[in-house]
């Protein structure tokens, strides 16, 4: 049985007692029927991760005891950043799900001129926080101790002005481009990924990303839709670059 790992923010060393919050006490007694005595680990992106026990656990509140760190290794030499045009319904979150299963460093929720999501200030900060939460479970079960930076949403062309010179490549997929993905040459150390939401990009977007140096390539013959674009280039950078290559 797979040792429960839970993410926590804040302080971690060894022999600290650590008082749970409410939702936290929620998931490791009701859903994960963790009692006084059992095992777990806990780890942020700061200090690591823990082994620890359980040392008591009410309705609302739980304390639990550090004990030894845990070296790991998971996360991947390649940093990938993930530029996510925002789709309806729960695809993004299954976006940023797998996307941080696969080891992703950054992702970027940006706003398209055919996408159908509109979000204000006030929902772009929620959807990020919710996103944020959606990372740091998904870093739980998959072994990673660094969730990646959720950025807020913004419209692309505002993070297209903003952009910075990080990536030793940026790539746009784009149906029916004469170059594939797995012709690029091996960036340094860094990629950014461009993918469009349902409906894709408009001309104008792919101007302004040709302008701010996007190569546009293609996935195969398919079209695929906009969650599987990401998770398949995600898999196939990380197979040719990172650490599920030979």
């Amino acid at each position: 049985m797979s040792l429960t790992r839970l993410f926590v923010s804040g302080d971690l060393r060894p022999d600290l007692q650590l008082d749970l919050n409410e939702d936290q006490t929620r998931y490791i007694g009701r859903v994960l029927r963790l009692r006084a005595g059992d095992s777990l680990a806990v780890f942020n992106g700061d200090k690591g991760e823990f082994s620890a026990t359980v040392a008591s656990i009410a309705k609302t509140s739980a304390v639990i005891k550090l004990h030894v760190r845990i070296e790991t290794a998971t996360e991947s030499p390649l940093k990938v950043h993930l530029v996510q045009g925002v789709s309806r319904g729960d695809r993004m979150d299954l976006v940023v799900q797998k996307a941080t299963e696969l080891g992703v460093k950054r992702i970027s929720p940006v706003l398209t001129e055919y996408g159908v999501v509109k979000l204000d200030a006030s929902r772009a900060l929620r959807r990020q926080d919710h996103w944020q939460k959606i990372a740091e479970s998904a870093c739980e079960q998959s072994g990673r101790i660094r969730p990646p930076l959720i950025d807020t949403p913004m419209p692309l062309k505002s993070w297209l002005g903003t952009k910075t010179k990080d990536a030793d490549t940026d790539l746009i997929l784009q149906p029916g481009a004469a170059t594939p993905l797995t012709s690029i040459i091996k960036p340094e150390t860094e990629v950014c990924i461009l993918i469009g939401p349902e409906g894709g990009f408009s001309d104008k977007e792919l101007e302004d990303a040709a302008v701010a140096g996007f190569v546009s390539v293609s996935l195969g013959p398919r079209i695929l839709r906009t969650e599987s674009a990401a998770i398949a280039s995600i898999a196939i950078v990380q197979s040719l670059w990172g650490d599920l290559a030979p």
